[in-house]
């Protein structure tokens, strides 16, 4: 499984992760993509820079950076898109997932047609 065929990074979104991987004081940082159980909806995205990978991820060289996605979060992210949206003074990560059956008012938790997660109060 390749995991730029199963997630999309647009350009301004990497040009963000980019400008923050710079600022970050570590030699080696992945950006992390995975899903975990919680949020009101049952399934909660994982996306963060870390400095260690598993046997368990894919990895993958994508724009400039390098993406970690562990292995069980990809049926959850098929088909994903990210992107970087400025609202106002503040801006976000946003997620475009065709997998997502139903998420909760915030927008912070999903579930899909096969699996519900674990809800837990947000």
């Amino acid at each position: 499984m390749r995991v730029k065929a199963m997630i999309e990074i647009s350009e301004y979104a990497s040009r963000q992760i980019k400008e923050m991987l710079s600022g970050l004081d570590q030699e080696r940082m992945y950006l992390r993509v995975g899903v975990v159980d919680g949020g009101c909806s049952g399934l909660s995205y994982d996306l963060r820079f870390d400095d260690q990978r598993s046997e368990e991820d894919i990895n993958v060289s994508m724009n400039g950076y390098e993406v970690l996605v562990d292995s069980r979060s990809v049926p959850f992210l098929e088909g994903l898109k990210i992107d970087y949206q400025m609202q106002g003074m503040t801006g976000g990560f946003t997620m475009d997932n065709p997998n997502v059956k139903a998420s909760c008012g915030c927008g912070a938790s999903f579930r899909t047609a096969t699996y519900r997660g674990t809800a837990k109060k947000c």
